[in-house]
């Protein structure tokens, strides 16, 4: 297949990749990073796709697969391996502590914390916490990616110190 032709049939294929990408990760931010991530891969293996061969099943089992190893990483990396001599953390209590009303904070507290911030502060932490990017957050309050960084770190010591008598 013909680079430019490749690459448009590519192109054309980005809004069902990046729905089934969603479908896969259940979150939008994951999507689009599988979305960049596949059509990366699949660019750089353009020389490996067989002409007649169905393009989508192929690109869309590239993205299947980069999830799939995606997850087993993660799955190996949130894997604790207990090294201590008597196997102390095996031994800790699994729970949560929020089935009891003490291990758990009231909805209404958080909120209520978090609009008492001046609005400096409250805008950019309410937008994070909905989702949006640093730079989608910078953009629409006109400031800079490190200031709003700088921001929600600032808002989340603050909610850390308003909370830390409930750990």
């Amino acid at each position: 297949m013909a680079s430019v032709k490749f690459q448009h049939n590519l192109m054309n294929l980005q809004s069902n990749m990046l729905n089934f990408a969603y479908m896969l990760t259940s979150n939008r931010d994951d999507a689009y990073d599988l979305l960049q991530s596949t059509t990366l891969k699949a660019l750089k293996n353009e020389d490996k796709y067989t002409e007649g061969t169905n393009f989508k099943g192929w690109v869309f089992t590239i993205m299947r697969n980069i999830f799939i190893n995606n997850y087993r990483q993660s799955v190996r990396n949130a894997t604790l391996v207990d090294t201590t001599d008597n196997l102390y953390h095996l031994n800790l209590s699994q729970d949560s502590g929020l089935e009891t009303p003490e291990g758990s904070y009231c909805v209404s507290e958080i909120t209520e914390a978090i609009n008492n911030f001046s609005d400096e502060f409250r805008i950019p932490f309410s937008m994070h916490v909905s989702g949006y990017k640093y730079e989608e957050i910078a953009e629409y309050t006109g400031l800079p990616v490190g200031t709003i960084k700088s921001r929600i770190f600032t808002a989340r010591k603050r909610l850390r110190e308003r909370f830390s008598d409930y750990r």
